[in-house]
């Protein structure tokens, strides 16, 4: 079976209307206010971090008319989320009145799609949304591979001709990647798979055995060697947050880029995957290991295995059958390989 993961587009909507199941009740945030401005650069999850103490729990708490509203799972900049506390839930209003005056009323609202706020910042991972991330062994024992270049040139770019071999006549546009950093089992030391390089892309000019492509976008330089795979249109999602369907135990495996450490925002590989329950948009905690002490006390010595320590979450945006990519959302320390994941 080939395993070639890609990362997707982002849908501009995560809210749902069924509640969730959760083992406790819905909390408040410290300080929670009676409503919120929604200002441009927002997302779902931080407008939620102001009212709830679990933000990644906000679809158990809307509210939405949706008989006013046509698409209740749209939010923009501008429109004023207010809290019930009686719930909690939280609904859609707008300010109306004199300074001094102001009330609270609901409103209908039809925006352009592309001012929609997201769930999670968009823009973190704009690199990863159409371009390749990671490869396995079988994709690369029989994927199509550049075997000669321009006029017999090392290295190329934008605007030149490539030749290369496998390469499905069916297929116009092409991504050019490099493996690179290998991906492993923090446990069994397995290779899970290989962070591909983004090198460019390349349309199809004349198939063949040896098939000629023009390289239409070259971010680095391109090479005999190098492998193509099917440039494919980003799949839209709408990521609603949910935790794991049952228990989850797992590690971080990889921060991209290859660094052995992040924070908020940074992109991480977990060694779980579809089959241990995980799919696009769960979001499980990280936990920190602390390791093990020794106790002195009357000549005796004993050890103690000190509790792993929860630190941050992080939000699943793509899922294969091992493997995992999700975004660091929330942490009150650094990210570091080989700490642990389970659910929240």
């Amino acid at each position: 079976m080939i395993r070639i993961i890609f990362p997707v587009l982002l849908g501009v909507s995560a809210l749902v209307s069924a509640s969730l199941a959760a083992a406790e009740p819905v909390t408040l945030a410290q300080d929670a206010p009676d409503s919120y401005e929604v200002q441009r650069g927002d997302t779902l999850w931080d407008i939620s971090g102001r009212f709830l103490r679990q933000p990644w729990r906000w679809p158990e708490v809307w509210r939405m008319n949706q008989r006013e509203i046509h698409n209740p799972h749209l939010i923009y900049p501008g429109q004023i989320v207010v809290l019930d506390r009686s719930g909690p839930y939280l609904r859609m209003g707008k300010r109306i009145g004199k300074a001094g005056t102001e009330k609270l009323s609901p409103k209908a609202y039809s925006e352009d799609i592309g001012q929609a706020i997201p769930s999670i910042p968009q823009n973190v991972i704009q690199p990863f949304l159409t371009q390749p991330l990671v490869v396995d062994d079988e994709r690369l024992a029989g994927s199509a591979a550049v075997i000669a270049t321009q006029e017999g040139r090392v290295n190329t770019g934008l605007g030149d001709t490539i030749f290369a071999k496998n390469v499905d006549p069916s297929v116009q546009a092409w991504q050019i990647y490099r493996p690179g950093f290998k991906l492993q089992d923090p446990e069994t030391r397995e290779t899970l798979g290989y962070e591909a390089f983004y090198l460019g892309s390349a349309r199809l000019e004349a198939p063949g055995e040896p098939a000629t492509l023009r390289l239409t976008e070259a971010v680095r330089e391109i090479g005999t060697g190098d492998r193509m795979l099917p440039a494919e249109q980003p799949t839209l999602f709408a990521y609603a947050p949910h935790p794991p369907a049952g228990m989850v135990e797992g590690k971080l495996i990889s921060i991209y880029g290859g660094v052995s450490d992040g924070g908020k925002n940074s992109i991480v590989a977990l060694s779980v995957g579809r089959s241990d329950g995980v799919d696009p948009g769960t979001v499980l905690a990280l936990y920190r290991h602390r390791g093990r002490i020794e106790y002195k006390e009357e000549g005796k010595r004993e050890t103690y295995l000190l509790p792993d320590e929860r630190y941050g979450l992080v939000f699943v945006f793509r899922v294969f059958n091992r493997v995992a990519y999700a975004l660091v959302m929330d942490t009150d320390g650094q990210v570091a390989v080989g700490d642990r994941i389970r659910q929240p």
